[in-house]
C-alpha cells in the first residue's frame, strides 16, 4: 500500500518583493490581529490597494506605537504581501478554467455561484480575484456544477465497513506507518535551511509511537509537545524526511445511551484553558455568545448542549476551501456568520461555542489516513463529566449532511475513526525549537514548515509530501 499527497510543485525562492523583503514580523504578532487596522488602512486593504495599505502600515510603524497595535500592523503588512498570490484568479481566467471542462458555462452561472457563496474572493487592485484552488471548492457540490469533472471519489464501502466495525465491536484500532518529506529546492549553496515536519504526538487515542528512520541530524520534540515535530538545521541539505509508526485506538461511544464512565483511558482532566478564549480567532464575540446561548437555552446535560452546537454547525455550515489561515480574520465568528469553512474553521467554531456553553473543548489536528487517501485534517475534543473526553468532526458531519448520510453524521458526534494521525493538540502552538522565521501557517501544522537564512518560506517555495506506507488492524 502506498497512498501519497504532494503539495504543488515548489518554485524559486522569492528573494525580492513584499515577502522576500524581510518584513520585521514574528509569529506571535499574529495573536494581535484582533486589534484591527486603523480604518483608513482597512479601507485600502478591502479595496485591494495592498501596496498602499502596506506602505501605510510601515509609515505608522515608524512612530512610537503601543506594542499591541504595532504587532497587528506588522502581521497585517506581512500577510498582505502574500494575499495577491493566493487570490490570483481573475474573473476572465475563472470562466476560462471552468469552460475547459464545461464548455457551456456562462457568466451568469459564475455570478450565481458567487452569490451562493460557493466561490471565495477578494478585491485586488480594485478587481475581484478568486482563490487559486476555487475549482476544488466547486467540485464539492457536483449537483450545482454538473459540467465539471467530479472530485476524486472516496472508498465509501471501506469507510462504511470500518464505521460499522466500530459500532459493533465498541471501537477499532490501527497500526499505521507514514513517510513525510519536506524540501526547499530553490535554496542556494551555503544558505541555512531549517525544517519542521509534524510527527505523531502523545494523545488520548494515540500511542506506541516509533521513529523508524529520518534524515541525519533531526531533533525530535518531546512526545507531549503541543505541535510535535522533528526539526533539522543544515547548510548543505535542502531535503528532509522521516518515517514513523504509531497506533490509533478509536473507541465507539453511543452518546444517546447512559454513560458507563469515562471512555478514554489516561486522558488528562480539563484545564482552565479548555474554557478560555483563543486570540485572535476563537474570541467570545457578542454574536457567538448570543447564538450559543440561544442554542443551549433550557438544555441541562452538557452532552446535549454540545450536541445542539454540533447539530447546528453540521446542519448549516458548508465546506469551502480556505486561503492559509494567516489570511483569515476572527475565524469562529466569521464561520458562524458566513456559514462556510473548511475542517479547521469548523472545528475552531465548535470549540469556541462549546467553551461559551461551559463545556471544556480542545483542538486536535494532523492527518486523515484512509485506505485510499492521506492528507491534512482538523477536528475537536470536548469533555463532560458523564462521558469523559469525546470527539467531534464537524467537517465530516457537514459533508454527511450534504450527502444524506445521517448515520455517519451522528457517528462523528462523540466519535472519530482509526484513520487519523494526531500531531497538534493546541491551535497556534509554538514549535520546539521555535521557528526563526514567520511561518506560512502560524496557527496549524499538518504538512511542515521551513525557513531559509531566517526567512519563512511560502507554500510555493516548499515541496511537501506525506505517504501512507502501511495500515494494519491492531
Amino acid at each position: 500500500m502506498a497512498i501519497k499527497t504532494v503539495s504543488p510543485d515548489a518554485g524559486e525562492l522569492r528573494r525580492e518583493g513584499p515577502v522576500g523583503s524581510f518584513d520585521v514580523v514574528e509569529n506571535g504578532d499574529y495573536r494581535c490581529l484582533d486589534i484591527g487596522l486603523p480604518q483608513e488602512i482597512e479601507r485600502l486593504k478591502q479595496h485591494g490597494a495592498l501596496e498602499a495599505a502596506r506602505r501605510a502600515c510601515s509609515d505608522m510603524l515608524d512612530a512610537d506605537l503601543e506594542p499591541e497595535l504595532a504587532a497587528c500592523l506588522r502581521a497585517e503588512r506581512h500577510r498582505m504581501g502574500r494575499l495577491a498570490r493566493q487570490f490570483c484568479i481573475s474573473r476572465a481566467c475563472a470562466i476560462e478554467l471552468i469552460r475547459a471542462e464545461w464548455p457551456d458555462f456562462d457568466e451568469q452561472r459564475l455570478d450565481d455561484l458567487v452569490e451562493r457563496k460557493r466561490i471565495d474572493y477578494r478585491f485586488i487592485d480594485g478587481e475581484v480575484r478568486f482563490l487559486a484552488n476555487f475549482l476544488d471548492s466547486l467540485r464539492v457540490y457536483p449537483v450545482e456544477v454538473p459540467g465539471l469533472l467530479p472530485d476524486h471519489p472516496s472508498n465509501t464501502e471501506a469507510r462504511d465497513a470500518m464505521l460499522m466495525e466500530m459500532r459493533e465491536a465498541g471501537g477499532s484500532s490501527r497500526s499505521i506507518t507514514i513517510r513525510a518529506k519536506i524540501s526547499v529546492p530553490g535554496r542556494r549553496a551555503g544558505e541555512v535551511v531549517r525544517a519542521w515536519l509534524p510527527i505523531p504526538a502523545r494523545a488520548p487515542q494515540q500511542s506506541h509511537i516509533e521513529i523508524l528512520s529520518m534524515t541525519e541530524g533531526g531533533i525530535v520534540a518531546r512526545e507531549d509537545a503541543p505541535a510535535r515535530t522533528v526539526h533539522w538545521e543544515s547548510s548543505s541539505k535542502e531535503s528532509f524526511e522521516v518515517v514513523y509508526r504509531y497506533r490509533i485506538d478509536a473507541p465507539y461511544v453511543d452518546t444517546t445511551a447512559p454513560a458507563a464512565g469515562g471512555y478514554v483511558v489516561d486522558a488528562p482532566r480539563p484545564r482552565a484553558s479548555d474554557l478560555a478564549e483563543i486570540r485572535p480567532h476563537a474570541r467570545f464575540t457578542p454574536y457567538l455568545k448570543a447564538l450559543t446561548n440561544r442554542l443551549v437555552q433550557g438544555v441541562d446535560r452538557p452532552i446535549d448542549r454540545a450536541r445542539r452546537i454540533y447539530d447546528y454547525l453540521t446542519g448549516h455550515v458548508d465546506y469551502r476551501y480556505q486561503p492559509d489561515y494567516a489570511q483569515l480574520d476572527a475565524i469562529a465568528d466569521n464561520c458562524a456568520k458566513s456559514l462556510r469553512g473548511d475542517c479547521g474553521v469548523m472545528a475552531l467554531t465548535f470549540i469556541a461555542m462549546c467553551r461559551i456553553a461551559g463545556i471544556p473543548a480542545r483542538w486536535q489536528s494532523g492527518l486523515y489516513v484512509a485506505c485510499d487517501y492521506i492528507g491534512p485534517h482538523d477536528w475537536a475534543m470536548f469533555y463532560t463529566e458523564e462521558y469523559g473526553w469525546l470527539w467531534a468532526d464537524v467537517s465530516f458531519g457537514s459533508s454527511s449532511r450534504r450527502s444524506g448520510d445521517e448515520k455517519r453524521r451522528l457517528h462523528h458526534f462523540g466519535n472519530l475513526d482509526p484513520w487519523r494521525m494526531v500531531s497538534n493538540s493546541e491551535f497556534q502552538a509554538e514549535f520546539e525549537p521555535p521557528s526563526d522565521g514567520v511561518r506560512w501557517d502560524p496557527f496549524d501544522n499538518q504538512m511542515g514548515e521551513a525557513t531559509v537564512d531566517g526567512r519563512g518560506c511560502d507554500e510555493v517555495e516548499m515541496l511537501r509530501e506525506v505517504e501512507l506506507i502501511e495500515m494494519i488492524e491492531a
